[in-house]
């Protein structure tokens, strides 16, 4: 018994002793211009990995997988099986399980938000649809699912859902949607499509929205004129919501969104079709009664995820935004003077990797994944 206690006891040290060994032969170090960038590979075999939100003391991260899979990612890059009593999705196309979030007081209500493409429009048509549901102390189901908002009428084919869920610091739920590749819709305010919604954690609307009692119009609407916004996050230091959107051929967005007000789509627009022509609606890159974008890339990266930098680990970083990119495969650095954006690095570029989301984590490192179907969790910060 003692040679086998011994035994034991030897194992567990050289596992212990080679796990750091193995840790650091994944970790990769790129070029910043703020020093030496190391990219850790926490964990891979995702599939189209979509969004992360982080469960709190350590239990690790919530990771959404296009297909319709939600599983946990501890922290030292296990992953779980897939977790139970996710709804079934519309996985086609640009559809599928999309976004994950935490309510604001998870520890008490352990309520988990998730955005998803739903189907059942005519002719096989989706959209975007919310809901909630409890994370059982096992961290194994989610339960009680119920949806608590739907994007009607349901017109997308496998195009522009959006959609990325933001709660305020009042505890008002934030919902990007896509116009579905239906332009016009952006400026129909009978529809759900190309707006920033705001409703209350259960699904019910406020009494302030900008639309309440008008007739004819969705009164859940905050804002419209929005193409396909795949990024939004809430500025720290504002409270305000900031949002990122696809362009069609150039023109991607950075938007500082506001009550009420139009962004523009399709009316005005830096970019052409994917046809080589300009967009029919648009009268050019502004209109009249449209905010235009706050910035504005010529040139689309795919904008995806986006994360306002407030943490203390690196402080190089500090009020810097990091989104990710899709098209150009880069992971973007954006630096500011008040509001205004007056540099831009591009990081991660090597990898060639889509990157869809980006996600400070509460040790002050950024996490990254990328849309593949070998998805990869990467943990980023600086030498």
């Amino acid at each position: 018994m003692l040679r086998k206690s011994l035994l034991a006891t030897f194992c567990a040290s050289v596992m212990f002793t080679t796990a750091p060994a193995a840790i650091a032969a994944s970790v990769q170090e790129l070029k910043s211009e703020l020093g030496t960038l190391e990219v850790t590979t926490l964990t891979q075999g995702l599939e189209h990995p979509w969004a992360l939100a982080f469960l709190p003391d350590r239990q690790g991260m919530l990771v959404t997988e296009r297909p319709g899979n939600l599983r946990l990612v501890t922290v030292d890059g296990k992953l779980s099986a897939p977790i139970s009593g996710v709804p079934d999705v519309w996985a086609k196309g640009q559809g599928g399980l999309l976004d994950v979030v935490l309510s604001p007081d998870f520890k008490q209500d352990r309520t988990v938000y998730l955005s998803y493409a739903e189907g059942g429009g005519k002719g096989d048509k989706a959209g975007t649809a919310v809901g909630r549901g409890q994370l059982s102390a096992d961290l194994k189901t989610l339960e009680n699912f119920k949806v608590i908002f739907r994007q009607e009428p349901k017109l997308s084919v496998g195009n522009h859902f959006g959609s990325r869920l933001v709660f305020d610091r009042d505890g008002y739920l934030f919902i990007t949607l896509g116009e579905n590749n239906d332009r016009p819709t952006a400026q129909d305010l009978d529809k759900l499509q190309g707006k920033v919604v705001r409703i209350y954690p259960d699904g019910r609307v406020p009494d302030d929205n900008p639309f309440v009692g008008q007739n004819g119009v969705r009164p859940e609407i905050w804002s419209y004129g929005q193409r396909n916004p795949q990024g939004a996050a809430l500025n720290p230091w504002t409270g305000v919501l900031w949002e990122t959107e696809h362009g069609p051929r150039g023109g991607d967005e950075l938007n500082v969104i506001e009550r009420g007000k139009n962004y523009g789509w399709p009316l005005a627009t830096h970019g052409i079709n994917y046809s080589g022509q300009p967009i029919p609606e648009a009268t050019g890159k502004t209109a009249e009664g449209t905010v235009g974008p706050h910035h504005v890339w010529e040139k689309s990266p795919g904008l995806s995820g986006m994360a306002f930098y407030d943490a203390d680990r690196f402080k190089v970083w500090q009020h810097n935004v990091f989104m990710g990119a899709l098209v150009s495969q880069e992971l973007i650095r954006l630096q500011f003077n008040g509001d205004k954006v007056v540099h831009e690095e591009r990081l991660m570029g090597e990898l060639n990797k889509r990157i869809r989301d980006v996600r400070q984590g509460p040790d002050g490192y950024l996490y990254v994944l990328t849309d593949e179907s070998d998805g990869v969790l990467y943990k980023v910060g600086l030498k």
